[in-house]
């Protein structure tokens, strides 16, 4: 088993002293934890953003979100650390981490760890993972969910099964949060992605 490095980012409004006690808890045993923080400050609700929007998630990313998601994007690839890679995250953070398989770092990924999240392109990630090395997905959603709609949420898991990546899926009653009761399954999913590493 390789070491390598869990790369876990918060949501809109987090930071990475938020996600830091979660990811330290997730890490698979012998890896490093990465924890960045994003650089939009949020201009209401505090805390930082890797992109800002409208309030309604279901509509599509305007020109200037989908400007700020690039620049989050090729920002965090530069501060990522050399080697293996478990890349996932809450909300926003969630949607970054699978928008890195479309990049030149998505080599390194050996799993993704996506909670409460949707794509932020789906038909962009749809065109590029056929194409790509199929690895270990876990997903986790809440039925309650009011900021990102369970229908979104699917639809990102149906991305990746569709394309033949193993997605193991954690779905829950709550709302848009970690269901810590489903953590041990979570945990062992991101074990078994260092194990292939």
């Amino acid at each position: 088993m390789a070491h390598g490095t869990l790369v876990m980012l918060h949501g809109m409004t987090g930071t990475t002293g938020k996600m830091q006690p979660l990811a330290e808890r997730l890490c698979p045993s012998g890896w490093d934890v990465f924890c960045p923080q994003a650089e939009i400050e949020h201009p209401t609700r505090g805390g930082f953003a890797w992109w800002l929007r409208a309030e309604d998630p279901t509509l599509p990313l305007d020109e200037n979100s989908q400007r700020q998601v690039d620049q989050s994007i090729q920002r965090l690839i530069g501060e990522l650390p050399d080697g293996p890679l478990i890349v996932g995250g809450f909300s926003q953070g969630g949607a970054i981490a699978s928008a890195l398989l479309e990049t030149e770092v998505q080599e390194r990924i050996f799993g993704l760890v996506l909670l409460g999240t949707k794509s932020v392109r789906p038909e962009s990630l749809a065109a590029a993972l056929p194409f790509l090395r199929a690895r270990e997905v876990v997903w986790m959603h809440g039925e309650r969910d009011h900021l990102v709609p369970m229908d979104l949420a699917v639809e990102q898991a149906e991305i990746f099964e569709a394309a033949d990546w193993p997605v193991t899926r954690l779905e829950h009653q709550k709302g848009h949060m970690v269901n810590l009761n489903q953590f041990d399954e979570l945990k062992a999913a991101i074990q078994r992605m260092a194990d292939s590493a």
